[in-house]
């Protein structure tokens, strides 16, 4: 039985396709499990009684696919705006997150550093889309990955995933936990302290700012119970320590010029001088307590001091100091919070934010 089309763009109609089913089941009935696999596997689902078309359980190695074949291949994410399931509305960002690979970067005194590094990358998504390709993200990441790191790289990685997604927005972030070698105190030594660092560029409207993230780990002794254990001694003769910490400052800021990884962190230290040690011997140890004790710090104090750095600089703009004591004295901890610009002006405040801050290392 032959069936006849015109109009060969024109969509067939119900009983045509009904005759065409027809026959492909007369011929599937009639042909072997291997003919049918060679048209096509889902003809088997037209045989009475297959429950199951027959398909091949052994890996095609040698299997290579061509342009044609790739362009068969069903693409969803590229789908109609049909296809869109819940709100149609624009979504900011999406993208991946947690994709790693070595990146090499340069230290202040030129020497080079690759290091593992995690890497976000989010584009938005305009209302009439169903989706994006999320591994051309990486794509294009990875053309840019054996360059040494900059603001410029990431620019250009950013421009081509724009361009290759049709996104008006786009934001990367890298992570990096950064090596610089800390002397200790008194006794000669060295050791390696390691900063946690989140490098971000957001190109919202075709603004674009770059964003350095430095958590910043440093020793706070109380003023309070340093007072009062001052108070027991000289009043009682009673030995008495006062408390103190470890404590996080995760330090945001824009950049307006050029700044070393190692400028941010040392203008953190001079801020907030009791930055926790790496090699300690005796004398080392000593002088931290004498440090402290010279140097006593509430959370607030410690959010202004860093304020006062950072306006100080002047290839910082917009900023922010999240500040973390995590108390020995109590079960909870104490925070701080200072913003200056509209870049980190928000009211709500992220769950995780605080959590965020406690550092293991």
């Amino acid at each position: 039985m032959n069936i006849h089309t015109p109009e060969i763009d024109r969509l067939p109609t119900r009983e045509e396709a009904e005759a065409a089913l027809a026959v492909l089941r007369q011929w599937a009935g009639k042909s072997s499990d291997e003919e049918i696999s060679r048209l096509d596997s889902a003809v088997g689902w037209l045989v009475p009684g297959q429950g199951y078309p027959a398909l091949s359980r052994v890996y095609p190695e040698g299997f290579r696919p061509d342009a044609g074949y790739r362009a068969s291949m069903p693409d969803l994410q590229n789908g109609p705006e049909s296809l869109i399931r819940g709100a149609k509305t624009r979504i900011q960002h999406v993208g991946i997150s947690n994709f790693r690979l070595p990146i090499r970067y340069a230290t202040r005194d030129g020497a080079a550093l690759v290091l593992e590094t995690s890497v976000t990358g989010t584009v938005s998504l305009e209302a009439e889309k169903k989706g994006i390709n999320m591994s051309r993200i990486m794509r294009s990441f990875y053309a840019h990955a054996e360059k040494e790191f900059s603001f410029g790289v990431i620019e250009a990685a950013l421009d081509d995933y724009k361009a290759d997604l049709g996104a008006f927005d786009a934001r990367i972030q890298m992570r990096v936990s950064f090596p610089m070698q800390l002397q200790s105190l008194r006794s000669g030594l060295s050791g390696w302290q390691y900063y946690d660092l989140a490098l971000e560029l957001v190109d919202t409207a075709g603004v674009r700012q770059r964003i350095v993230h430095l958590d910043y780990v440093y020793s706070s002794t109380c003023p309070c119970s340093l007072e009062l254990a001052e108070h027991a001694r000289a009043t009682r003769g009673q030995l008495a320590t006062p408390h103190s910490q470890r404590s996080v400052a995760r330090l945001s800021v824009v950049l307006t010029g050029e700044m070393a990884f190692e400028d941010l962190i040392e203008l953190a230290r001079g801020a907030v001088v009791t930055e926790t040690q790496v090699m300690v011997k005796r004398e080392d140890e000593q002088a931290f307590a004498e440090l402290n004790a010279a140097n006593p710090i509430f959370v607030e104090d410690a959010a202004r001091l860093f304020c006062e750095a950072l306006r100080a600089d002047a290839r910082i703009g917009d900023f922010r100091v999240v500040a973390s004591h995590q108390e020995s004295l109590h079960s909870h901890d104490a925070v701080s919070l200072l913003t200056e610009g509209a870049t980190f002006a928000v009211d709500s405040l992220d769950p995780h934010l605080l959590q965020s801050l406690i550092h293991g290392r």
